[in-house]
């Protein structure tokens, strides 16, 4: 009698211990879920913005469920940014930690390749230098930033970025860093970059990236403009970006008209283009964690990598699909054994 008590009592232990776990399962998935929609919807707003950031808050938000259905609602929430894209695919082959040290790595040495530049041209020129730079990118921020903290002496120029007003980001970052920075109306910028006005002319322009083609490169819109304008004046342009944001084909992406003008008479039409591209002509250097190369040799360079490594892909799966029939014909022996 005792032994059959216990033995319901340890039946009813498994029981509830199993409905716990359940339990804990839905709650933990159903936050996971509300995490994930935060995020895609940040994400959409422009609450989440700048490429790298994105790319960071997508993938810790795929971490959380890691199927089809996140991966498409993530990837669907910003068409125009690749490095979601990339930072997604690398997870599922390399894994969430491995990707996510990726993204500072690669600003270190983005950093120090930007420091390098602007510490050499500040010596040929001899006095305080002036950048350019539109909208807001971490990776240019933190390359300007730590720039300044190795003793570069600079100001910068910076667009407001209507209608999102994301350069004002940009504007108190530098600031709180201690850098003398002017905003300036997106239709002003001629003004910032030729000298025009007692204003400084731009020494260089740097532009982040949301994509990186073969032919150009594709930013927030007001950047070819900006780019050609510093062509004509000899000011070179420089991509600052991770070389996670190559990608073959991107759908530039055009936004709610209510962003520009929310109460807009019904007869009239607003534009409001998000991205734009930055042909191949207007860029000296992309300066990337790879290093400092024209954009056909970034080009090269990044392919001639993605060959490696889906060669690296390929034979793994290999050695990974040898592996579990080994296993399964051991299995089967051993049961043949058993039964025999």
């Amino acid at each position: 009698m005792p032994n059959q008590i216990v033995n319901k009592v340890f039946i009813l232990l498994i029981f509830s211990c199993n409905m716990f776990k359940e339990l804990f399962r839905n709650l933990k998935e159903k936050r996971d879920r509300a995490k994930i929609d935060e995020v895609v919807k940040g994400i959409k707003n422009v609450e989440i913005q700048g490429a790298r950031t994105i790319a960071k808050e997508a993938l810790n938000a795929y971490h959380l469920l890691p199927n089809k259905e996140t991966k498409e609602r993530l990837v669907s929430a910003r068409p125009t940014e690749p490095m979601l894209v990339n930072a997604i695919k690398k997870f599922d082959k390399l894994g969430y930690y491995e990707v996510l040290e990726h993204f500072d790595k690669a600003q270190e040495k983005i950093n120090k390749e930007v420091s390098e530049l602007l510490k050499d041209k500040q010596k040929k020129l001899g006095r305080k230098m002036t950048i350019f730079t539109h909208c807001h990118s971490t990776n240019v921020v933190k390359a300007i930033k730590y720039s300044y903290r190795k003793g570069v002496n600079l100001e910068v120029y910076n667009t407001e970025t209507r209608p999102l007003y994301q350069g004002r980001k940009t504007s108190k970052e530098l600031s709180k860093a201690g850098i003398d920075v002017t905003t300036f109306t997106d239709n002003a910028a001629m003004i910032a970059i030729k000298a025009l006005q007692k204003t400084h002319k731009a020494d260089m322009v740097f532009l982040g990236s949301d994509a990186i083609l073969k032919n150009a490169i594709v930013n927030k819109v007001g950047s070819g403009m900006f780019a050609a304008i510093a062509n004509e004046n000899n000011i070179p342009v420089y991509i600052i970006a991770d070389s996670w944001k190559y990608t073959k084909h991107v759908d530039l992406e055009k936004r709610d008209f209510e962003e520009v003008w929310k109460d807009k008479p019904k007869e009239t039409n607003v534009a409001n283009f998000a991205f734009e591209e930055v042909p191949k002509k207007h860029i000296k250097r992309v300066i990337s964690e790879m290093g400092t190369y024209t954009l056909p040799t970034f080009i090269k360079k990044v392919e001639k990598r993605e060959k490696k490594e889906n060669k690296i892909n390929r034979k793994n799966k290999k050695t990974k699909s040898k592996s579990n029939k080994c296993k399964k014909r051991n299995k089967r022996k051993t049961k043949r054994s058993k039964s025999k």
